[in-house]
């Protein structure tokens, strides 16, 4: 077999129509479409998104990883104080299924909080004593106390809060929406991440496919920020190559890669151009973001001590509200060691102690920047916890298990009514008994305050028209404005 022929026979049917499909076609179609879609193009999202005027051009999602206890922070249950020792019901349990750490369990002791509550703000809204901070700020809140999910053990139900189903492989929250809507600032990611941790609890480990693009091109995926070395990976420059050799390198290389995807068209070729760019963009965007030194005494005070300590949560709020002053689309911050099986009382005043100022400030900061009304602010974790006692019970100790029938998270800004609280559960805080608002709800109602109908942003993989919320999911209607 000489080389033509082998040529020949190399040339596809795909190879065909991608050679054929430039030229006189493409400019035909971009003079049909219009310039609209070259606009949406350019920054990365698909033609005809927003479906709707958004009310929020970006969203902060404080996601508490390990599932925050809803009888420790916003469901008062004052009925618990009768029960404290009683054997919770078998009419409230009612069958529900059981984690290996509590199923072998002879009794299922109800322990009321040992943390008092108070109302707060002209909502009146209930707050534990654990977040005073949150308490100043719920006029500002619209807080829903009948958030559930289906999943009972930490991965899944991460990973259903995140991509909307419980095995891997979907794409993130994150990814849907830099794909349907692209960037607002070309010298950052649409999607940024960052991760924290409780001080003496490491918590549940954080997968990278939480906020990984799936199926979709991993153009769309978070770029994770760090608080050791680099911000981001691989935006420095070699030693011994200044920024004109660089420039010139990924010059060369994307021509390379064009070749490529030309010959093939694998997106992911498009992929690499774009990060390879996008990286060189961010060696002068990042270092400025980073760079807290221009900001204010009056808000460190604000944000509290740790914002000038890299990698802990208050320092990613406030590295939250700088992305948000510079376009960036998703921001999502994890905090690990909610996970209160034992010790409860100790640990979660821990995490308070945390998270507590820095969100309350997060919210604060936006709203006397102007930026609150098109920013969403969530915050919420996986599941929420039992209302018995997981092992021994005890005057000073306690734990509780996890309980996907009814949590506590809430919404600020972006759209979203304020001073509300959404649903009731039964005085054992066990299941829901008005509003409840499953996750795919949740998601679906994000989508829309970004103005995307989420029945309609899908992508096709395997012949089937995927999207976040799958074949579910209805908007709240009743929290926006």
């Amino acid at each position: 077999m000489d080389f033509l022929q082998n040529g020949q026979i190399g040339l596809t049917r795909r190879h065909f129509f991608n050679r054929t499909s430039t030229g006189v076609g493409i400019a035909a179609l971009a003079h049909l479409l219009g310039k609209d879609l070259l606009a949406d193009q350019a920054a990365g999202g698909l033609p005809g998104l927003p479906h709707f005027p958004p009310t929020a051009k970006r969203v902060i999602y404080l996601f508490q990883s390990g599932g925050p206890s809803q009888l420790e922070t916003f469901d008062y249950k004052p009925a618990l104080e009768k029960l404290n020792g009683s054997d919770l019901p078998e009419s409230i349990r009612n069958g529900q299924r059981l984690t290996s750490m509590t199923a072998t369990q002879s009794r299922f002791p109800v322990i009321p909080s040992v943390f008092k509550f108070a109302q707060y703000g002209q909502s009146g809204a209930w707050v534990s004593e654990l977040l005073p901070h949150t308490a100043k700020v719920v006029d500002q809140l619209c807080i829903i106390k009948s958030l559930y999910t289906e999943q009972i053990n930490h991965d899944p139900a991460t990973t259903f809060a995140q991509t909307g189903f419980q095995l891997a492989g979907r794409p993130s929250l994150g990814a849907w929406v830099s794909y349907g809507l692209g960037t607002e600032n070309g010298n950052l990611p649409a999607f940024v991440v960052m991760v924290s941790q409780s001080r003496s609890n490491g918590g549940q480990p954080l997968a990278d496919r939480l906020w990984g693009t799936g199926f979709l091109p991993t153009k769309y995926q978070g770029v994770k920020l760090r608080s050791v070395g680099d911000p981001v990976l691989y935006i420095s420059d070699p030693q011994g190559f200044d920024a004109n050799q660089r420039s010139r390198f990924i010059a060369d290389l994307k021509k390379l890669d064009e070749r490529h995807l030309e010959e093939y068209n694998d997106p992911e070729i498009n992929t690499r151009i774009a990060q390879y760019e996008m990286a060189f963009r961010m060696q002068s965007s990042v270092p400025e973001l980073t760079d807290f030194s221009k900001e204010s005494e009056k808000t460190f005070e604000l944000y509290g001590p740790d914002a000038k300590k890299p990698g802990t949560f208050a320092a990613n709020c406030l590295m939250a509200r700088r992305l948000a002053e510079r376009g960036v689309r998703v921001i999502q911050l994890y905090h690990r060691g909610w996970d209160h099986h034992a010790d409860l009382p100790k640990g979660i005043q821990e995490q308070c102690g945390s998270t507590d100022r820095a969100c309350a400030a997060l919210v604060q900061d936006l709203s006397a920047r102007g930026l609150l009304k098109d920013t969403l602010v969530i915050w919420a974790g996986e599941f929420g916890r039992t209302v018995y006692c997981q092992g021994k019970l005890t005057p000073e100790e306690y734990g509780r298990d996890h309980h996907p029938r009814c949590f506590t998270g809430w919404l600020a800004g972006g759209g979203v009514k304020a001073g509300i609280t959404v649903g009731e559960t039964d005085d054992y805080s066990y299941n829901i008994t008005k509003d409840p608002i499953h996750i795919h709800d949740l998601n679906a109602t994000i989508l829309r305050c970004l103005g995307i109908d989420h029945t309609r942003l899908t992508y096709k993989y395997q012949g089937r028209h995927f999207r976040l919320t799958d074949v579910h999911g209805t908007v709240v209607k009743n929290i926006l404005v």
